[in-house]
């Protein structure tokens, strides 16, 4: 339904902008940590800010994952990891040692320096789960590094007659005004993160105002507005207030929302800070043993 408002003895109307595809990006296959095969979405050209990374661990063979990742450092960033199927163990050189399932997600703000590790778990369905990079603003980049579990439960859904969202953080909201917070409430760059499913046949409007918006399919073939979005795509999206999703067949997605932090990004390997120096100190410190002091 349109907007009205009114300004002295006119009426004016304001429609739903929706929010159209500028551009598809493709994800590609890689490996990481001790040779875990992996989809792999990056633009760490600030294309995606304040989203570095996107990684989609999806497999039923063991070989493929069972090496996960041995122990391995941070800087700047925070990690958010979603599971499908399966799970994974978390363990730091804080004393954080935890494991999520199906439905459950682990939050890690890296802040100056965590070294951590995470182990694949295997379910009858093998694995399946997403890790995604935020990048910290500058004032940021050197806090104080903190951790934390979301269990399924927690987390509040948004339901429609022909589709269900799930809300890890931020705000979602359906045009019709309904709206739900997720439990993770300080993802850098005010970032919000959704988990969407949609029926055979069925479509979900939601609110969407943000000024970084992408979308990731990762079952079936997703409609944005009218335009087709495959599995193994991730679609960014324009200008506008109103995101409508639809499919033909079935298909879940991964919904991406932020305001962009417009700083610059230097990046190395899991060190992503604003300038090299600050690169070229953060491998100093983790040489000589100052990283996490």
């Amino acid at each position: 339904m349109p907007d009205i408002s009114t300004s002295g003895d006119l009426t004016m109307v304001t429609s739903p902008s929706i929010r159209r595809i500028e551009r598809l990006i493709q994800s590609h296959p890689s490996q990481d940590g001790d040779g875990v095969h992996i989809q792999r979405i990056h633009r760490f050209d600030g294309e995606l800010d304040p989203f570095l990374m996107l990684d989609e661990l999806g497999s039923d063979q063991p070989d493929d994952y069972i090496g996960g990742f041995p122990p391995h450092p941070h800087r700047g960033i925070q990690t958010l990891t979603y599971i499908i199927h399966g799970g994974i163990t978390h363990e730091d050189h804080l004393g954080h040692s935890s494991t999520i399932q199906a439905g459950d997600a682990q939050w890690m703000h890296t802040g100056r320096g965590i070294v951590h590790s995470e182990m694949p778990l295997t379910d009858s369905q093998g694995l399946h789960g997403f890790q995604l990079w935020l990048n910290l603003p500058a004032r940021e980049k050197m806090s104080e590094p903190r951790y934390r579990d979301v269990r399924s439960g927690e987390m509040p859904r948004l339901k429609a007659e022909t589709a269900e969202l799930i809300a890890l953080g931020g705000i979602w909201s359906s045009v019709t005004g309904d709206s739900i917070s997720g439990p993770l409430e300080s993802l850098a760059g005010d970032g919000a993160v959704a988990h969407a499913q949609i029926e055979a046949g069925g479509e979900l409007t939601l609110a969407a105002g943000s000024e970084t918006l992408a979308v990731y399919v990762f079952e079936g073939t997703l409609q944005v507005d009218d335009a087709d979005v495959m599995a193994g795509q991730l679609a960014r999206l324009g200008s506008g207030d109103t995101l409508r999703l639809s499919s033909r067949e079935g298909a879940q997605c991964l919904l991406l929302a932020g305001t962009p932090h417009r700083e610059p990004i230097a990046h190395y390997g899991p060190f992503v800070m604003n300038h090299m120096g600050e690169i070229e100190q953060a491998l100093r410190d983790y040489r000589n043993g100052t990283f996490t002091g």
